[in-house]
């Protein structure tokens, strides 16, 4: 159960943070955002707040903000329609109501003979009992009311396609960029609380049971040689005792000014078919608030650089398919990781951001990645893609994706879970 819970609040807080990156950059271009949705399919939860609508949805698989433009906005409104009409103290429209007007007391019934709702804002039409043709405004804000339904209109200098190519283009990248930023803010984080890894040739915690507390040993020993040979380096002594399985080691420490020789037999541990020693103590750590914003910098760009690496074998073809892991990869991993407690869950969460944030901008149909292409088309070109187009290429990518998905999941099930 906690493993059910540590991996909903850790991919949902990513899912978050990722969309909220686009949020963020779409209302600052002033891009009307309709939903902003974690999860696809059915509505599990729905409250609307200003403008958009905040949902959980039944599938646990991503997310997304819907921004004004991005599909067809709504029902269009032909001429010899008739419709119910709410207009406020100005004489401007706020509720165009397409069917179900008997629920509106106020709303005037005219029968449209033109509508504009994205550039000049009006509607032409018959009011009910009239023969003159009238015009009316319609406030920016205004709703259109179908199926008990209501749907905020969406001025054309509110839709995603009216910005800018940089707008348009930094609303999509941000998503990626929120997932680097949110891994650089938990590795700066855990930096401060447990401390930055140091290379210096010190005992850093020393678990409960191994090798380590058997022969003595404490955090803080500062260790001067390992059977004669002079250490200067954690490194050195991580080397010595991997090559020296259930052999005895003859430690120099330094505790407090005073030296000490203890007797150390590292147990043998088995990895990948590979023997190595361990005696049960971790890298040694210093606190500093600088360091730890450098330490978070580097852990983003060693973990994108490894992330690139496995990238680089899959384009190779030295990395099969059966080899890629999906959510139910991640569901065992994080179980695993959760079992080493909160500091290693944390991280393993900063390592998922740093992914999700790089196979987004993968230049692929349907990802971030793709449409940040399309735009340096469009940049090159002079001219956008035709979106209907763009659209189908889209779709495709996305059908492809989800049956990828769909692949990798059972290879997940039948690894772990069918052998």
């Amino acid at each position: 159960m906690n493993t059910v819970i540590a991996f909903i609040v850790i991919f949902g807080s990513l899912v978050f943070f990722h969309e909220l990156g686009h949020f963020i950059f779409a209302k600052r271009a002033g891009i009307l955002c309709r939903e902003f949705a974690i999860g696809f399919g059915p509505k599990v939860f729905a409250h609307k707040k200003g403008e958009t609508v905040w949902t959980i949805r039944l599938l646990p698989l991503g997310g997304y903000v819907r921004m004004a433009g991005e599909d067809p906005e709504m029902t269009e409104l032909k001429a010899g329609q008739r419709i119910g009409v709410v207009f406020n103290e100005k004489e401007e429209a706020v509720n165009l109501i397409v069917n179900g007007r008997d629920r509106f007391q106020d709303a005037r019934v005219i029968e449209i003979e033109k509508a504009d709702l994205e550039h000049g804002l009006t509607i032409s039409g018959y009011e009910e009992g009239e023969e003159e043709l009238k015009t009316y405004p319609v406030h920016r804000e205004a709703l259109v009311t179908e199926d008990r339904l209501s749907t905020q209109i969406a001025p054309y200098d509110r839709q995603f396609n009216s910005k800018t190519l940089p707008q348009r283009a930094m609303a999509i990248f941000a998503g990626p960029l929120f997932n680097f930023i949110l891994a650089f803010i938990v590795f700066v984080v855990l930096a401060m609380i447990q401390g930055i890894p140091t290379n210096e040739p010190e005992l850093g915690e020393v678990i409960n049971e191994g090798a380590a507390v058997e022969a003595g040993l404490q955090e803080g020993d500062r260790v001067v040689s390992i059977n004669g040979d002079s250490m200067a380096s954690w490194e050195e002594i991580v080397t010595v005792i991997q090559k020296s399985p259930d052999e005895e080691l003859t430690f120099v420490i330094d505790r407090e000014g005073e030296e000490r020789t203890v007797a150390v037999t590292p147990s043998a541990e088995e990895a990948d078919g590979k023997t190595f020693g361990r005696i049960g103590v971790y890298s040694p750590f210093e606190h500093s608030i600088i360091g730890s914003f450098t330490y978070g910098a580097k852990e983003v760009y060693n973990w994108t650089k490894l992330i690139f690496g496995v990238l680089g074998t899959i384009l190779t073809g030295q990395f099969s398919i059966d080899d890629l892991s999906g959510p139910v990869g991640i569901y065992v991993s994080t179980d695993t990781v959760a079992q080493s407690g909160i500091l290693n869950l944390a991280k393993w969460a900063g390592v998922l951001s740093i992914n999700l944030g790089i196979m987004n901008l993968l230049p692929l149909p349907a990802l971030d990645g793709g449409r940040l292409m399309f735009f340096f088309y469009e940049a090159v070109r002079g001219k956008p893609v035709d979106r209907q187009m763009e659209g189908m290429v889209h779709f495709v990518g996305f059908a492809l994706l989800m049956l990828l998905m769909i692949v990798v999941t059972w290879n997940d099930i039948q690894r772990f879970f069918l052998q």
